[in-house]
This record gives structure tokens, sequence and C-alpha cells, in this order.
């Protein structure tokens, strides 16, 4: 989430595929429930795991690392009428492609409008994309953030166990039914979160390696797991130490911006000034086994310059490959508060460069169905 520091922030019953068979068991929640005319049950997600697997040597790993390119994704805060499904298709529309990635956030309130995991708009747009869940210890005072006010839940609660069986294990399930592999982070830019009194970051990584245990006992076998820091190089010891290690962890995400008057910064770093120093950093001091996503990127306008933004863009994909391991690159489509702070590439210079990085073939990788 954009807005730890001094950034902004973005941002029912639900339905699942079950058993056509009235009074069927759900397998793994010891319950009966029962079925629709549809053949959807109350309180669980839709399977979006079908068709075939992509092969050969450009096909995505099991852990959805795409070897011959990247992924090209964004977060796309919800459309006036409260629908994220019409924000993210109005979205690529303006941008001439699909999203290979949807990015959205949740906290742990357990409430149908931000804190259950995989809403029907996620469902639905997981059908053709990939989903990356962002999903903080926190309980957000008002829907979607709006005003970036929260309860925090504690990172040595988590690690506890004491949100288990109200908060963790109901959206574990849910995911695990949705069969379809996703992207998880828990509590990203993590390093922002500790003055906002989450916890220490050896609370942090307690509570990381509990949800990551709780997911494996109740057979989650579908979580792609996503450690994001924001890549504050300020932050450098802190980052270390929040590491939970490298067997829970599948992927390290870094959120980096091009801030310039934003942030009254008299530097205007291109798109490779911007990103490279804190992926060599967290490849050579956090892992460098993993691979790397862009997980919040972007760059505010130069007021006398407009198109320093097109040309910011347009050089993305001459960058990306030289960047070790950088899989995934997910635009945060939101302005943030404050005089020229807008981020997004909803139109002008912006969107005319981000429109012709996101041709290019190395964002065209095989997204896998399941």
């Amino acid at each position: 989430m954009t807005g730890r520091g001094a950034r902004g922030s973005r941002a029912g019953t639900y339905t699942a595929l079950v058993l056509a068979v009235v009074g069927a068991l759900l397998v793994g929640l010891g319950v009966w429930a029962a079925a629709r005319p549809d053949g959807t049950a109350d309180g669980l997600p839709r399977d979006a795991a079908s068709g075939d697997v992509p092969r050969g040597p450009c096909a995505p790993t099991a852990s959805l690392e795409p070897p011959c390119g990247a992924w090209w994704g964004a977060y796309v805060p919800y459309a006036a009428n409260g629908s994220l499904k019409d924000a993210v298709l109005s979205f690529e529309e303006r941008i001439g492609r699909r999203l290979d990635l949807v990015y959205n956030y949740h906290d742990m309130s357990d409430t149908p409008l931000d804190g259950q995991l995989l809403t029907p708009d996620e469902q639905e747009l997981g059908r053709d994309r990939l989903l990356m869940l962002a999903w903080e210890s926190t309980v957000w005072t008002e829907p979607h953030h709006a005003n970036w006010t929260e309860r925090q839940l504690g990172w040595k609660n988590i690690a506890s166990g004491a949100y288990d069986e109200e908060i963790i294990d109901p959206q574990a399930r849910r995911i695990k039914a949705y069969g379809k592999r996703v992207f998880l982070s828990f509590d990203q830019e993590t390093d922002f979160r500790i003055k906002e009194g989450a916890g220490t970051p050896a609370e942090f990584v307690a509570a990381w390696r509990h949800l990551h245990d709780r997911f494996e006992e109740l057979g989650v076998d579908n979580v792609v797991w996503v450690w994001t820091v924001s890549g504050y190089l300020g932050h450098a010891e802190q980052m270390k130490r929040l590491y939970p290690g490298d067997d829970y962890v599948d992927w390290i995400g870094m959120d980096q911006y091009n801030y310039y008057l934003c942030h009254t910064s008299a530097n205007w770093l291109d798109f490779e000034r911007s990103q490279r120093p804190s992926a060599d950093w967290l490849r050579a001091h956090v892992s460098a086994g993993k691979p790397l996503m862009l997980a919040e990127f972007a760059t505010a306008p130069d007021p006398s310059r407009p198109q320093r933004q097109r040309d910011w863009y347009a050089r993305i994909p001459e960058v990306a490959p030289t960047l070790p391991r950088v899989r995934a690159l997910v635009h945060w489509n939101r302005p943030v508060p404050g005089e020229g702070c807008d981020l997004t590439v909803n139109e002008g210079p912006a969107l005319e460069g981000y429109r012709l990085a996101g041709q290019d073939p190395y964002f065209k990788q095989p997204v896998p169905p399941r």
C-alpha cells in the first residue's frame, strides 16, 4: 500500500463453486452448505481453476515466475459505482491490453466489503488474470481505507494464533476453495508499519511464519507468498531483520517511485534510477534466489516538461530485462495526497508512454488459468 511514511494509500456474502448436490459436505470446512440452483454455496468463492496450464520453455513456474519476461500488472482503485471489475476493464480499455495481474488490498475486518479475500469481482477478473492480494493486519475505519485511519491488530497477536479461528482460517479456506494460484502479500511495506505500532521486526517474522504455517496446516497449496517492503534504503537494517527466510517466501516485492516535486525533490529519477538501487540491494542483502516484483511503481509528472512522464514509462521495456529477475511490474494507478502527486496513467503523456511500454513482447507472457 503506497502511503506508508509520507505517501497516501489505496486502496454480503460471497459465493463458491461447490458440489451441485444439495447438502454436500464441504471438505476442509466440516460444515454442510445448501447449494443454490447455479451450483454455488454461501460463504465460499467460485473455483476459477480451469483450462490447460501453459507448457514449454516460457511457461511460468510453480511459483508463477515467467522465465521469458515479466507480468504486467496494476493496482486500480474501485470505480465510483463500487465495482473493481468495472474499474479494471475501463483501465484496460485505456491502456490497450489486458492486465496479467490485478493487485487489490484487504484488511482483517472480515467484512464483506474489504475484509474477505476473493470478492466476486476478484474471482471474475481472476478467470483471465493473476490476482495479487495484499492483506493487512489492521481494521480500516472507512471503506477501502478512504481516509487511511485504521486499528492495528498487532503482529504478536497474529503470531500467537489469537485470530486464527475468527480471521485467518476462514480466509485461508476461501483461497483454498478458489483453487487457482494467487499472490499473497502480508502487511506490504512492512518496514513502514513498525512506527505505526504493528510491532517489532522479530514479531513480524513470527507473524509471517505463523500465517504461512497455518495455511500449510489447512492444506492451502495455491498461495505464492510475496514479502513486500518499501525498498527505501534508509530502512536497510530494518528490512534485513524483517525477512522471514527463504523457506517462507516465494517472491520479494518492493515499492519504489519517482516522486519528484510530489516530495519536494529536486532530482528527477528515470525508471532505472528509481528502481535499480533498491532491486540490487535486496538481491545482495536479503535474498539472491527469489524473483523480484515491482509491487508498486509510478512517476509523478514534471509540470514544466510533460513529455518526461511519457519517456519514463516508454523506456521500461529497455530497462526491465536488465534488472536481475524482476518478473512482475505492478503500476500504482492512484493519486496520493499533495500537489504534483498524480501518479495515474489515465491520460496525456503518461498514458501514451504506459500504453507503449505495455505492448512490448517482454510483457506478453502466457498467463496460467490455474
